[in-house]
């Protein structure tokens, strides 16, 4: 041990747990945690040299904090001072130049900008392009797909379908109805080789097409349950027997409300007919290009997703035996799909987005 320590370090008992207990931190960073070993060791009477070596800091450091501790005490523990820390390694001009490429200009011949790119471009690491981007939540790699309704009736029937969900009828059952059409059974042209240690399943790329169904579904927006049936076309006279189907499965008592887009088929004359003999059945259609209204498109994406994707079917039956088992397992435990969106902070939305387009129109 040095000679000639420096005095104790006065703090009070209350300091002295507030510095064990960060000593022994796992979440506070490292120099946190070194700087209350050093005020406890300080504390102790232990000398600066002795403290530097044991806790890995020079006795500059060493005497830094006890001095800082002393005008200020805990106040100011977690803070850096002005002047001190890393310094920035870019300047903030750099980081202003690549902010506006990335969000305003496009690289010679390319639509978006990598790290890479950006980091010639700019000449930067792309480790440092990486940080940018991350810090302004950046991401030139990705796009988002969009589109605004030009329907004349946009906004009544916004409200009309989001009133349903927010506010059903009574005595009435909502059901939000579509179809997706031309589901390929499609059979791989050799097996899968299963998943083991370190590779997930495989399969060939290619593919056999043995035919097509379409998939009528109506969801239940109460309980989640799906009234499904596959047929081969997808024609108003398709359209007919599953409405049929549903008028089958939904208790006589009840007023049907069907959320449906805009399809030329829901329209047609027979349609019509049909449903000036059943009075009970009310349809609401969604605004043109407007699905994500209809809330069965999110039970077809999750159909796709866990049930046909990485499918092999080796012929139509096969396939639709597939759609019917995942309809079965979904309706032994349903879940309804709650809509929280009101149609005022929708139509708030929608005309953010048409102002938007319309000052780059204009540009």
């Amino acid at each position: 041990m040095a000679n000639n320590p420096a005095a104790p370090l006065e703090m009070t008992q209350a300091q002295k747990a507030t510095l064990q207990s960060l000593s022994r931190s796992q979440t506070a960073s490292h120099r946190q945690v070194q700087r209350a070993k050093v005020l406890l060791m300080a504390a102790d009477g232990l000398a600066n040299e002795w403290i530097s070596r044991t806790v890995g800091v020079t006795p500059v450091t060493v005497r830094s904090w006890r001095a800082r501790f002393e005008q200020e005490g805990l106040a100011k523990l977690g803070k850096v001072r002005s002047g001190r820390g890393r310094k920035p390694s870019i300047a903030q001009a750099k980081i202003d130049e690549i902010v506006n490429l990335t969000q305003n200009v496009k690289p010679p011949g390319k639509t978006h900008w990598s790290v890479r790119t950006m980091a010639k471009e700019t000449g930067v690491s792309p480790a440092q392009v990486q940080r940018i981007w991350a810090a302004r939540g950046l991401k030139p790699h990705r796009v988002e797909t969009f589109k605004l309704s030009n329907d004349p009736q946009f906004e009544e029937k916004l409200i009309d379908v989001v009133g349903l969900y927010m506010d059903p009828p009574e005595q009435a059952i909502v059901l939000c109805m579509d179809e997706k059409s031309s589901i390929q059974a499609l059979d791989r042209t050799q097996p899968s080789l299963p998943m083991k240690k370190g590779r997930g399943e495989t399969m060939t790329h290619d593919y056999k097409r043995n035919g097509t169904t379409t998939l009528f579904a109506a969801l239940d927006v109460a309980t989640g349950k799906v009234i499904g049936s596959c047929l081969p076309k997808h024609r108003h006279e398709e359209f007919l027997k599953f409405l049929n189907t549903i008028d089958r499965e939904v208790p006589a008592g009840l007023e049907v409300h069907l959320i449906l887009d805009n399809y030329a088929t829901h329209k047609h004359a027979e349609v019509k007919k049909w449903l000036d003999k059943h009075p009970r059945f009310h349809f609401h259609f969604t605004p043109t290009s407007s699905s994500w209204l209809n809330l069965v498109e999110r039970w077809f994406r999750e159909l796709t997703d866990k049930a046909l994707r990485r499918g092999a079917f080796h012929s139509v039956p096969d396939l639709i035996a597939a759609i019917e088992d995942y309809l079965d397992a979904h309706n032994d435990e349903p879940k309804p799909l709650v809509w929280t969106a009101t149609a005022d902070s929708i139509l708030e939305k929608v005309a953010r987005g048409r102002v938007a387009l319309e000052a780059i129109k204009q540009n």
